[in-house]
């Protein structure tokens, strides 16, 4: 099965950056143990402007680590599937 990828963007105020920061901590432990990969962007030009991305091995794995993240992801439903071209 292909890899799969959930991406989510999040924006937060300069007083609420620290919360966030301990936030992304806990998600990324939990995707960590959850057989999962978790990256933040921030956007160059945009301070506070998130990119969130959540991959799985596969979308079975990545759904069951949503189900049990620490925080609901906004759109847990929509799963980007890895394709590869010849």
């Amino acid at each position: 099965m292909p890899r799969a990828l959930t991406v989510q963007r999040t924006v937060v105020t300069p007083n609420e950056r620290a919360r966030f920061a301990e936030r992304i901590k806990r998600k990324r432990d939990h995707y960590t143990r959850a057989k999962c990969r978790y990256w933040v962007f921030e956007e160059a030009g945009l301070p506070g402007a998130f990119l969130e991305f959540f991959e799985g091995p596969d979308a079975p794995t990545l759904a069951s680590a949503h189900a049990s993240a620490p925080e609901s992801v906004l759109d847990p439903n929509r799963v980007y599937r890895e394709v590869e071209f010849d």
